[in-house]
């Protein structure tokens, strides 16, 4: 059995450990692939079983796959894998569900409490020597707010979304979400999606990228949004129109933004750089040491029970 990682760099760094992939066969690992036809296939195509976070496999490379009878995502998301290619092929495919759901909802408030509290600019400020120069006690230079009594907005209402609304209602906020299934959650009122933006205080996205989503934080949606609210993403980055978001931004539409994603990623150039009231941090809201175990471990039980005859986490 011949198993091929892809592009393990990301998932470990180093601080983890691979050896449980060995116990299945022939464990070829790399730390990254060229996002092509030729660099996958290069790696993989006799391969048994593939492993993959970003690499792309799509339907051309799937129809010169020899020997692949298994491909594991090392993620939720599935898109970089053809699916429907690899079941006409008679290959089995399989994902990572729901091992973020505790770390994306601690990233949320994260980034929630990084733009009401501003904790990291003030001490940043205190070490330049703001602090010393200072006539009195304590200083501020920016609006500081409590969460106790804003409304959240949830866009989407799946785990992750369910772990945040949990949090806020710790903090005694008011809770709102909207989602295209109905539902009942204790202290989370369901509401249309033109109310979740008129009443959020602070809109938080959690769902996932397809044709309904996509931009739908836009010129448009924003205009509908509360002044001076507040937006979170931790879902996808396609989610928003960048170009949208920066002039609200500018203008006080938006007080401020807290993204954990973009639209292009790694990005070349985007308008949101530079922005004092927009926090970006690259991708991590799943990259907690304990949440890439998890992960790590997931996916080797999907190719043990694979294995066996009984796959689980199948993508259809």
């Amino acid at each position: 059995m011949k198993i091929v990682m892809l592009d393990g760099y990301t998932t470990n760094p180093g601080d983890l450990s691979y050896d449980v992939f060995k116990s299945f066969g022939e464990f070829i690992y790399y730390d990254r692939t060229e996002k092509t036809k030729a660099g996958v296939l290069e790696k993989a195509k006799d391969a048994d079983l593939i492993i993959t976070n970003k690499t792309p496999i799509t339907a051309d490379i799937i129809d010169e796959l020899t020997s692949c009878k298994y491909i594991g995502l090392m993620s939720t998301g599935f898109d970089a894998v053809d699916v429907k290619a690899a079941r006409k092929k008679g290959i089995t495919v399989c994902n990572v569900p729901t091992y973020t759901t505790d770390a994306v909802a601690q990233m949320t408030f994260a980034l929630i409490l990084a733009l009401y509290n501003k904790a990291e600019h003030h001490s940043n400020l205190v070490h330049s020597g703001a602090w010393s120069s200072c006539p009195d006690f304590c200083f501020w230079d920016s609006p500081l707010s409590e969460l106790r009594g804003k409304t959240i907005g949830l866009f989407g209402f799946g785990k992750i979304a369910k772990a945040v609304a949990d949090v806020a209602l710790a903090f005694k906020m008011n809770v709102i979400a909207y989602s295209r299934s109905p539902f009942e959650y204790n202290g989370v009122e369901s509401v249309s999606f033109e109310d979740l933006l008129k009443n959020s205080d602070i809109l938080s996205l959690h769902a996932p990228f397809n044709e309904q989503t996509n931009l739908i934080i836009n010129a448009n949606t924003i205009d509908k949004m509360k002044n001076g609210a507040l937006l979170i993403n931790t879902a996808r980055g396609k989610l928003v129109d960048d170009k949208a978001l920066a002039q609200a931004l500018k203008n006080g539409k938006i007080r401020g933004a807290g993204l954990d994603v973009l639209t292009v990623e790694p990005p070349t150039d985007n308008p949101l750089f530079g922005l004092e009231n927009c926090i970006i941090t690259p991708h991590i809201s799943w990259a907690a040491v304990e949440t890439r175990e998890r992960l790590v471990g997931i996916v080797a039980k999907n190719i043990e029970n694979f294995l066996n005859g009984t796959p689980q986490n199948e993508v259809f």
